[in-house]
């Protein structure tokens, strides 16, 4: 993650409340713009196609995503934090 001046643990700590789909829903449409809130759910489903093998090409006609963000969204899959793939493996296992 960019450093900035802005301190995020606060709203990760407000997120990790967060109890149901029904409440992530109503806090993440309140925090968020439309188009935000569609770039973030767009860049999680890049990211489940990725770590399901499936080619730029396709990522791209499936999802409409631009191969600069699929790009992206790759390097954070394969040399990132391991949020996306913590998040995968558990949506995986539930």
């Amino acid at each position: 993650m960019k450093k900035s001046n802005i301190d995020a643990t606060q709203f990760f700590k407000a997120v990790t409340t967060l109890k149901t789909e029904d409440e992530c829903r109503k806090f993440f449409d309140d925090i968020c713009t439309i188009q935000e809130l569609e770039a973030i759910a767009q860049r999680f489903e890049v990211a489940c196609l990725l770590n399901d093998g499936k080619s730029y090409v396709d990522i791209n006609k499936e999802t409409g995503a631009s191969t600069a963000t699929i790009c992206r969204v790759s390097k954070c899959l394969n040399y990132g934090d391991g949020g996306y793939k913590t998040a995968i493996e558990r949506l995986k296992n539930d």
